[in-house]
Parts: structure tokens; C-alpha cells; sequence
């Protein structure tokens, strides 16, 4: 069948010249060939193919934007099916594909599948099954059988290393599935089936109705290290015992209510992020490029509660409004109280390349792991700014000026321990001269918009945290 939703020629082989501009790139028998033909055809048949997104992650099973004339996404490993999630949400009218292979589905993307099938939405999941991890080596794929060899299991597949997984049974049991059924390569029969299943799939979809998985048990001739028949006879035989042909799950479902469509109005969004189109007063004259003359990093690090989050979204606020670009990432240690926890924070004069702060100009530490930890990463001629309540013995640093702050005590003196984030805000600012004084009194004022109340006490802790940076260079 000619169908305009494969590409008249690849692109992406040989820049579309020659015979390799009309070749598939698949090995020869391999089942995603005729899975690709079968998707192709049945998007076709149902006219949907200016509405479709297929979802395709790492694996063989990426190479589909190879071939298929319409919207194309690549997932990183396992997580095609919350991307198909996403699309599908941003857009209720588009025709959803998550195109997977075992290895990615069963393994590292087990949750996603598991979850997105639960949801329900209206999505297609098309499952290559081939027992393998076929693209990066020949590894012991969740579905490989029990004594087959993979280069991870040499001995063969034994009970230790668990049992072959039935992926199909199981998404047949979630609440979200209406329709879930394992297909076959091997005969004109089966390709029949699969393509039958694969355009129900497909129409489901269409008609609102909900989520449906169809497996296909497709052959993998190079790492079977089999000819095409021989591998077609090898799924026939050894693969159905394990992984029997049918219709797992079927039901008459009804048209589910349309997904909201969402808004994009500049004002709700506005709304969602807290954020204003007033101009905001800027009070640098520059970018301080004393510390760094383009890009600067900055880490924040204390235990679950010290607020070094909240200090960190203040300093990329205070950024933010000055007109530099800013990032925040925040990343949260295993333990809710001690430990450590740390955020990111990157002010550029033109653009963040890099959220990740490995190697800061400034450190803000709460506790003694956070100093030990980060102290050492500290680029030559940065700053550190610790707590010297409960940092009572801080080693040097070659290169590095330190200054010990009591924020716990100030901000206790003050009558609010919470606030010793802003306190180490004010000492920060002190020791570096980072933006000026009122830019992050700015910032904080913002922040504590609806808790007006709050903002005198902030404002004293602040400017308290830098005058006990003053005291100490005196």
C-alpha cells in the first residue's frame, strides 16, 4: 500500500541521496518494519494524520521519525508515555502514539506505562516485544525467557534474575485500559491481526474512548543471531508459551467527557506564576562583574527547614527583576530534618547555559555536612558565608574568604528563628556585594505580598545580616 504517511524518501540517510534515501535502516527480518507499515496504513485509513504525535524514546524503536510524515517528539529513556501525556493534554484533538520497545517500556519506563494506564486517557501504546534489549547490545531485556542467553546473562536467563514479564496482563488489570491485546509477525495471519489491532487501537482514540496497548512479539534476527524464518519459527515456538496470543482486555467503553482544552491567556498565566507585566525599579547600575564577567554561580546548602530554597528563589527573583537571566534548581537530600539539601542558583548577564552550580562563586551554609560537602568546590578567590550558631569549627579553604554569621542567633534574638534565611541574605549580600541592598528588600517584599505583616521582621533580618557582616571586617 502507498500511503503519504511514510516520507517519499529519508532525510536522514545519506541526506535523503540515493538508494539510501528510499531504504529502511532496519535489519533484515526485524519486526518493526512491519509494525511501522501497519501504524502507517492504519493512520492513513482513519484520515488522521495532520492530527497525529507519535512518541518515540531511545532504542531501535526511535528511529520511527525516520519514516512517518507527522508530529514527532523523542523521549528521553522509559518516558514516552508521560510526554504522550503531555500532548495529548496541551492538545485534546490530537491522535497520541507512544512507540516503545521492551527494554525501554518493561524496564526503565515501567512506572510511566503504569501510571499513564492507570490515568486512562485517550492514548495508543504500540509494544514492541522482541525479548531483548536489540540497539544497545543484546542485554537481558524484562521479557527475555527463562534460559535465554543475552550478553548480561551468558548462562542464560535463570529464576534469580526473575521471570520473563507479562506486560500485557498486567496493564489489562488497571482501571484506565479499555483495550490490551498481544499480536504476532510470524504468518500472513498474524500480521493480519496485528494490523487489525494496531487501526482498533488507533479508532478507540479517535472515538474518545480510552487508553489501549497493543504488544506486538516481533523478531530481532541479529542478536537472536538466526536468519528472518528461523527467527520467525523461533517466536512461534518459544515466545507464545510464555507470551500467548489474544485479547487480554476489551471493553465497550463509553465516549469519555472531553479533556479541558488549555488556556493560554497571558493572564492566567501571569496569575499561575505570581508574575506582574509592571516594570520593576532596577537598582544596578551593572552586572556585578567583580565576581564573575559574565555568568555567576551561587549555592545555597542547609538541612530540610533551613530555607535555603526560599532564600535561593529570593536571589533569582531579585536577579530576575533586575533584567538578568536566572535559574533556580533545587535539589532535596534523603532526609527531611539534617543531612543536606541544596539549591542552584545561576545570574547571567545574557543567558544561563548551565543551571548546575558544581563549582559556585558563593556558598551559603547552614549546617557543617553542607560546608564540608560544597567548601571544597568553592572556585579560588569565592566566598562562603556559613552559620556560625552551629558551625563552631570551620576549616579553611586555600583561596576562599569565609565569614562566620550567627544566623540562627540573630534570627532567634529576633524573635522568629524561620527568618535565619534572610539573615544569611543580608550577610551574603555583605560579603559579596552581589546587587544592591534594595534589589533583594525588592525581591522580599514581592515574596511577602499577602503577608504584609511579615515583611518589617524580614527587612530587619536582612539588614541585620549584613551589618553582622560589617561588624566582623571591622
Amino acid at each position: 500500500m502507498t500511503t503519504s504517511v511514510f516520507y517519499d524518501k529519508f532525510d536522514r540517510h545519506a541526506h535523503g541521496e540515493g538508494l539510501k534515501g528510499h531504504a529502511t535502516h532496519y535489519c533484515a527480518g526485524c519486526g518493526h518494519g512491519l509494525a511501522h507499515k501497519y501504524l502507517a496504513e492504519a493512520i492513513d485509513e482513519l484520515g488522521i494524520q495532520d492530527r497525529t504525535v507519535a512518541v518515540s524514546p531511545v532504542g531501535c524503536a526511535v528511529f520511527l521519525y525516520y519514516y512517518f510524515d507527522v508530529g514527532n517528539t523523542q523521549a528521553p529513556h522509559g518516558r514516552a508515555p508521560a510526554v504522550a501525556i503531555g500532548h495529548k493534554v496541551a492538545n485534546p484533538d490530537s491522535i497520541v502514539i507512544s512507540y516503545q520497545g521492551d527494554g525501554d517500556l518493561a524496564s526503565i519506563g515501567l512506572a510511566e506505562i503504569v501510571h499513564a494506564a492507570q490515568l486512562g486517557l485517550p492514548i495508543t501504546v504500540v509494544f514492541i516485544n522482541n525479548a531483548i534489549y536489540g540497539m544497545t547490545g543484546g542485554q537481558m531485556a524484562p521479557t527475555t525467557l527463562t534460559g535465554m542467553k543475552t550478553t548480561t546473562s551468558p548462562h542464560g536467563r535463570d529464576q534469580f534474575e526473575g521471570l520473563p514479564m507479562k506486560v500485557s496482563e498486567m496493564v489489562s488489570t488497571l482501571a484506565g485500559t479499555v483495550y490490551v491485546e498481544r499480536c504476532a509477525l510470524f504468518d500472513a495471519q498474524q500480521r493480519n491481526r496485528a494490523k487489525k489491532a494496531i487501526k482498533k487501537g488507533l479508532q478507540l482514540q479517535v472515538d474518545n474512548r480510552g487508553f489501549s496497548l497493543i504488544e506486538i512479539l516481533a523478531e530481532c534476527p541479529t542478536h537472536l543471531r538466526m536468519d528472518p524464518p528461523t527467527a520467525e519459527k523461533w517466536v512461534k515456538e518459544t515466545m507464545l508459551p510464555v507470551f500467548p496470543l489474544g485479547v487480554q482486555k476489551d471493553v465497550d467503553a463509553e465516549v469519555r467527557p472531553p479533556i479541558p482544552t488549555p488556556t493560554f491567556d497571558a493572564d492566567r498565566l501571569l496569575e499561575v506564576v505570581q508574575g506582574t507585566t509592571e516594570a520593576m525599579p532596577k537598582h544596578c547600575e551593572a552586572f556585578p562583574t567583580h565576581i564573575d564577567p559574565a555568568d555567576i554561580a551561587l549555592k545555597l546548602a542547609g538541612a530540610g527547614g533551613d530555607g535555603a530554597q526560599t532564600a535561593a528563589m529570593l536571589l533569582t527573583r531579585a536577579a530576575i527583576n533586575e533584567g538578568f537571566d536566572a535559574t533556580h534548581i533545587p535539589s532535596y537530600g534523603p532526609e527531611s530534618r539534617g543531612g543536606t539539601s541544596y539549591a542552584d542558583v545561576h545570574v547571567a548577564a545574557d543567558e544561563v547555559l548551565s543551571p548546575a552550580s558544581p563549582s559556585p562563586h558563593i556558598l551559603v551554609a547552614f549546617n557543617a555536612p553542607s560546608l564540608a560537602k560544597f567548601g571544597p568546590t568553592v572556585i579560588e578567590g569565592g566566598v562562603i558565608v556559613y552559620d556560625s550558631s552551629v558551625i563552631t569549627e570551620a576549616p579553611g579553604f586555600d583561596g576562599v574568604r569565609m565569614f562566620g554569621i550567627p544566623f540562627l542567633e540573630i534570627a532567634t534574638a529576633l524573635g522568629k528563628p524561620v527568618v535565619k534565611n534572610v539573615v544569611a541574605l543580608g550577610a551574603l549580600q555583605a560579603a559579596s556585594n552581589l546587587f544592591p541592598t534594595e534589589t533583594i528588600l525588592t525581591a522580599i517584599r514581592q515574596a511577602l505580598a499577602d503577608k504584609c505583616a511579615m515583611i518589617p521582621l524580614n527587612e530587619q533580618a536582612f539588614l541585620q545580616g549584613i551589618e553582622a557582616v560589617r561588624s566582623a571586617a571591622k
